[in-house]
């Protein structure tokens, strides 16, 4: 049985206000994937723009290039109505102590991922609007369809809210990035922040490569070639997601063949089962109730020491060795 859903709130260009950023310096702090694009896409809707970052920062030549002026966190701040926070999530809470003098009274502080302050690790001035933008896609991508004159999807939520105007503020710098043209949901940061992370755990990140290595692991235990184990575990993965991607389930369902299908609906809830729901709703409980953030905020301050292990552990595995072989003999990957 279909579950009845609230119709959602959309907002698009008309409705935004443009001019509820107007005049207003915008301090971007941080200059990668998201930075970069949030800069430049704000920068051709017409609104100053101003980059923050570390003095020596590695991407300091690439603003440069990009016709920037990169100035310290605390300079963009000076006297900047809106500053966008759009570096790594460890490092806000220190750069937000180091920059508040500096951040003038009743300013905006915008963030990409609502983590530091769902999680109180920024506890933002009473007097500064508090909102989220979050495009619903990679740095590259908001710049690309921003060039293209379409735009990204994004997601809005406000925290704080002191002048009366930070959604309609948030809806112009969305409107700037191009995202009401793929359309506005209005979300809060509690939401952002713990649907994001339970995706990426669960289900994009550790869930989808989890299941990859094991089924790819599966295969050779059973004798078979990890050249031939790769392709069906690893390689057509891309088949799948860009069906999924383009038309949800009905299109993958549409253009994989009647066997597929078959064990898909039969064999697919073998392997992710009622178990493997429980587990799902035990990692989304220990988001909600704070503990993947503490382990992740005391992991990150004592120099990331299991985080470095797994990783190498990840990248030291089999299927990664074998993989590579094969992709250098992909010359269409080559170009990519």
């Amino acid at each position: 049985m279909k579950r009845e859903v609230n119709v959602m709130e959309l907002f698009v260009e008309s409705d935004a206000q443009p001019e509820k950023l107007s005049g207003e310096r915008i301090a971007v702090l941080g200059y990668g994937s998201q930075g970069r694009a949030h800069a430049l896409n704000l920068r051709d809707s017409g609104y100053e723009v101003v980059i923050g970052l570390r003095p020596g920062g590695k991407t300091t030549e690439k603003a440069q290039n990009d016709g920037f002026t990169v100035h310290s966190f605390e300079e963009a701040a000076d006297g900047a109505g809106l500053i966008a926070f759009l570096t790594p999530d460890m490092s806000q809470a220190e750069i937000y102590e180091q920059i508040l003098e500096k951040v003038k009274q009743n300013a905006t502080i915008l963030f990409a991922h609502g983590f530091n302050i769902h999680y109180s690790r920024i506890n933002p001035r009473e007097d500064l609007d508090v909102i989220l933008i979050a495009p619903k896609g990679p740095g590259d991508l908001v710049r690309r369809q921003y060039e293209a004159g379409r735009g990204v999807p994004c997601l809005m939520g406000v925290y704080q809210d002191v002048s009366g105007n930070a959604e309609a503020r948030a809806l112009a710098y969305a409107h700037g990035l191009g995202g009401t043209r793929g359309g506005v949901l209005r979300t809060t940061f509690g939401e952002e922040t713990e649907t994001d992370l339970f995706g990426e755990q669960a289900v994009l990140c550790g869930g989808l490569s989890e299941l990859i290595v094991r089924g790819y692991q599966t295969l050779v235990d059973a004798g078979y070639q990890p050249e031939v184990a790769y392709f069906e575990c690893m390689h057509e993965v891309k088949l799948i997601v860009d069906l999924l991607h383009e038309g949800g389930l009905a299109k993958m369902h549409e253009f994989v063949s009647e066997t597929a299908k078959y064990g898909d609906l039969t064999s697919g809830p073998k392997v992710v089962d009622e178990h493997t729901h429980e587990k799902m709703r035990n990692v989304l409980k220990e988001i909600q109730d704070g503990t993947f953030a503490n382990n992740w905020v005391s992991e990150y301050e004592s120099g990331l020491p299991e985080y470095n292990r797994l990783l190498q552990e990840d990248l030291d595995s089999d299927i990664e060795t074998v993989g590579a072989q094969l992709r250098a003999r992909m010359s269409w990957l080559q170009d990519s």
